[in-house]
Order: C-alpha cells, then structure tokens, then sequence
C-alpha cells in the first residue's frame, strides 16, 4: 500500500532539492526518498512519546505503508534501544556526505545514537544541535517512504522550529497524559505547530488508565478526559487512549515494542487504529494539495 502523489520531484541522488510543497516558504527543501513527515510531539518529558512514536510507526508499517523513524533527540535519544538496534551499530556510507538508515522490525531508522557514544552526554549548545539534526534529515538516504515519523525532543525549542522551518511537515501528533500539568505543555506543542501551519492530526492520551493485574480494578492515575478536552478545545480529535501498563514498558525497553512484541493484541489493535486515522488525514492532505503555482514578470 502506498499514498499517490509523490512530493519529492523525482530526484534520486539521496539529496534534498528547494520548493516542492505549495504550502510551505521557499527556503523549504523537500527530502528525497519521503513522501510524507508527521512529527510526534508532546512539549513535555516523560509522558512516553518515544514509545508512543516507535509503536505509531510499527502499526503504520503492519497497514501495509513503508515507514521510517527520525530519532531528533539528540540529547537523549532512546529509538535505537527501543527498536532493538545493536549498540555499537553504525550506518552504512552512501556516498561522501550522505548515509543509509538502519533496518529494525521493518522500519528505516536514524538517531544521533548510531553516531555517537551514547554513555557520553552530548554537550552543546542550541545551535549545534539544530545543526546535527539537520543533518541528521538531509543526508540520510531513505528509501522510498511513505511516512518518516520525526520523535521530536521536549519542548518548542531549536529542533522543533528547524524541522517546521526547513522541511513540509503534513502534520503533527501530539501525545500527553490526562494530567493538568502535561496538559499545559501539550498546548504550548499545539500552539507552536499552528503557529508554523502545521496541521495538528490529534492526541494520543497516553497512561489514561491503570489496571491492576492482580484484582481488575481499573484506576485513572493521571486524571481523566485530559485528551478529549484538549482536543475539543484545538478542534482536533483524540486518536486514541493507552493504559498504563508494565507491558509496554518492559517490550519497549527489550526492543520489542507492543505492536511486535503482541500484534494480536487490545493496544496493538489501539495502535492500529491510530496508524489508520493518520493515513487517512495524510490521503486527504495528498488529495487537497494542488501543484504549486508562481508568476513571474
């Protein structure tokens, strides 16, 4: 399966190319190899948005969509553990300025932690971060994806506008516990992406309800309905509702996260059906979007 349309301009020498996205500003490239980009983003840490993105990106992949994960933590970036990727493990050289990804469970994946020691503390300032994430985006040779998931760092920092700036992001994906306090950050993601036109696709409420394993009884830890009044409030839609469970913990730290680890399984069936209403908003972005037209004297 595969959306129509391409957006890349039909280059095929792994480099990204100007302009290509009506919508977008001209100091936009467009990246060889990706059809569509989604970011996945929460504003706050700790509210399980890698996890969120790695099982978002195994679902989309279980539809039947080639799909690729951009790690853009650089401080802390966690995609290669939790997609099983061998420390140590480097990419292979494509050509004098670019590199291939690395294969985990049928995706593409790229993080800083294929290129770094990852024990070390990456110690620089704003600047030098966006700048590797940049390159990081650019001169990874992918190969022909539908859909690159970009797990977005905490906050509305240097990465989050380079990536809005640089590249045509279809949309976003915003994950956030039912709590007031990640609620507050969660709009602060919201807003950021309007302000840049990046469509905001919905809310994945993560950690909305636990379930005692022992007796059944079922509590909301975090609050409750935190998503769905987010999402009535910036007109967008929760694309679903995780529990909190040691499961998912425990397969994302082994390498294996649910969607693998339990494909015929109820949060595997959540995931799925997130990764559903994602390639649906995206088809209807490919068929709302017209050529781009200029004029000239």
């Amino acid at each position: 399966m595969a959306f129509t349309g391409r957006r890349d301009g039909g280059y095929t020498d792994g480099l990204c190319r100007p302009g290509g996205h009506p919508n977008r500003g001209k100091e936009q490239v467009v990246i060889e190899g990706v059809k569509h980009i989604v970011a996945v983003a929460s504003g706050k840490g700790g509210v399980g948005k890698s996890t969120v993105t790695a099982n978002l990106a195994l679902a989309m992949a279980a539809e039947g969509y080639r799909v690729g994960v951009l790690d853009a933590d650089i401080h802390g970036p966690s995609q290669a553990k939790m997609l099983g990727v061998a420390e140590g493990a480097r990419p292979e050289v494509a050509g004098e300025k670019t590199m291939k990804p690395m294969r985990a469970h049928g995706l593409q994946v790229m993080s800083m932690a294929f290129l770094i020691d990852t024990r070390e503390p990456t110690v620089w300032r704003g600047p030098m971060v966006a700048g590797a994430f940049q390159q990081l985006l650019t001169q990874t040779v992918w190969d022909e994806l539908d859909v690159l998931f970009v797990d977005m760092p905490p906050g509305t920092g240097d990465i989050q506008l380079t990536l809005a700036q640089k590249v045509p992001v279809d949309g976003a994906v915003i994950v956030t516990t039912p709590q007031d306090i990640a609620l507050l950050d969660a709009r602060k993601g919201i807003e950021m992406f309007r302000k840049v036109n990046v469509p905001v696709f919905g809310v994945v409420e993560n950690m909305s309800l636990h379930v005692c394993s022992s007796c059944g009884h079922s509590e909301p830890i975090f609050g409750e309905g935190g998503g769905e009044r987010i999402a009535e409030e910036y007109d967008t839609r929760v694309l679903g509702q995780l529990p909190l469970t040691l499961s998912i913990r425990e397969q994302a730290d082994g390498g294996a996260p649910t969607v693998v680890a339990e494909p015929d399984g109820e949060v595997t069936a959540s995931f799925r059906a997130m990764a559903r209403q994602v390639a649906e908003q995206l088809e209807g972005a490919s068929s709302d979007t017209g050529p781009a037209i200029s004029f000239s004297d």
